[in-house]
């Protein structure tokens, strides 16, 4: 039976487990992306188009899964042991790649990874809500970031050491140890501590919830959910494209892949950690998704120019603000635009179904562009979707969240950040 709490408070062992969850898992999409295309590129051989059809397979089983996922998350007090399923299943998957050659296993493996993904955004979101209610939601879900990043960084150092000393194929093996550590973690979290009530966005115990048909006419939420389609359109295959750039170029570039996971991630932890105190502190939701939407065009463009490991290592910090700000804003953003209707996970469903959409497309024509075109007019089209997202959000997107004059101190600094880190990008080149 669903517990119910007016004033929730988890206990130090619920935010521990929890933070576990976030820090073992890996960052399947972005994180494991770009040694996935080197693999794939290196040790099988595969073309570019290939490669990205692999992971627009991935990211369509995820897009197919992504509302039901959600939906299930709404109705189930089992959400730890659903974490923990899918956490095995992404071990399997990710093994199936790297024990069994040919393409119907890594396809078949693409599908499975998939399915198991589209759990994990809207069951981190339910369980957050259900741990601290929607007071405390701002400052979980930075943490979730940070915990999830920090993760990732250390994830990609120990990737990197091992295909290093050990092949290629322990990049995956450690991948799939992460998977398992991450849902074991799960079982720490004391099941009395989650308010299931709370988790899926009710405004009053026995409320029913929107119906779905009421949720498809919300302009509000369509126009936000596009912004989040078109930033991954241009985000999803960036990374692996820079990977595959510069193995063209310069045959083994695996500590440079690392390098460029371990920058994002470091600039990711930060970023998230500073959000939610900015969020916390009233600044505005849209202000602060704005300058991460700006990160994607720009970082487009600087791969363009740059194709230096070190500068390309460099320009992935942009990567870092970026995702770091979506990651914390576009959670919170949903779910203010779905208080009281009791929809609240499926609509982390529908965010991470338009990401998986956009991923999807992104890794297609991003893989058929540069196959057919170069890398470079690859960049420049992923960089144009991403200004479209900038435009986007400002134009459509609503501010959900309190407006006040230290947004622009907030705007001006953020952009301090993003020159810094742009002076940052040349002089590495240049040296």
């Amino acid at each position: 039976m669903a517990t119910t709490r007016t004033n929730p408070a988890a206990s130090a062992r619920g935010h521990l487990g929890l933070d576990g969850m976030l820090f073992f898992l890996a960052d399947m999409r972005d994180g494991l992306s770009p040694f996935f295309a080197m693999f794939l590129q290196n040790a099988r051989h595969w073309s570019p188009g290939a490669i990205g059809f692999a992971f627009a397979l991935n990211n369509i089983a995820s897009a197919l899964s992504q509302v039901p996922a959600g939906v299930l998350v709404d109705g189930t007090t089992r959400k730890r042991l659903m974490f923990a399923i899918s956490g095995v299943m992404v071990a399997l998957g990710v093994l199936l790649i790297a024990l069994v050659p040919g393409k119907t296993a890594v396809f078949t493996a693409s599908v499975i990874l998939g399915m198991a993904l589209a759990v994990f955004h809207p069951i981190t979101i339910g369980l957050s809500l259900g741990l601290v209610g929607r007071s405390g939601l701002a400052a979980r879900i930075s943490r979730n970031e940070t915990f999830n990043h920090a993760g990732n960084f250390l994830a990609a150092l120990l990737i990197g050491l091992a295909g290093w000393l050990f092949g290629l194929t322990w990049i995956f093996i450690l991948a799939g140890m992460f998977a398992v550590a991450s849902a074991a973690m799960a079982a720490m979290i004391p099941a009395h501590e989650i308010d299931h009530r709370a988790a899926r966005g009710e405004a009053l115990p026995g409320a029913a919830a929107t119906p779905l048909v009421s949720l498809l006419r919300r302009r509000d939420l369509a126009a936000f959910l596009a912004v989040c389609l078109l930033f991954y359109l241009g985000n999803g295959a960036m990374l692996p494209l820079a990977s595959e750039a510069l193995a063209a170029q310069r045959g083994d570039t695996l500590f440079a892949m690392s390098g460029c996971i371990m920058a994002a991630q470091l600039v990711m932890t930060l970023a998230s950690a500073s959000v939610g105190r900015a969020v916390m502190a009233g600044i505005g939701r849209k202000t602060i998704f704005l300058v991460a939407l700006a990160m994607l065009p720009l970082r487009g463009l600087l791969l363009m120019v740059f194709h230096d490991p070190l500068a390309v290592v460099a320009v992935q910090a942009l990567d870092g603000v970026g995702s770091g700000i979506f990651g914390v804003v576009s959670a919170l953003i949903a779910a203010d635009l779905m208080q009281g209707t009791g929809r609240v996970n499926l609509a982390q469903g529908a965010v991470a179904l338009a990401v998986s959409l956009g991923a999807s497309a992104s890794n297609l024509f991003g893989g058929l562009i540069a196959q057919h075109f170069g890398y470079d007019p690859a960049f420049l089209a992923l960089s144009v979707a991403g200004f479209a997202a900038f435009l986007g959000c400002a134009v459509l997107v609503p501010e959900t969240g309190p407006r006040t004059r230290r947004d622009q101190g907030w705007i001006a600094a953020a952009f301090g950040v993003k020159m810094a880190l742009t002076t940052a990008s040349g002089s590495i080149a240049k040296s």
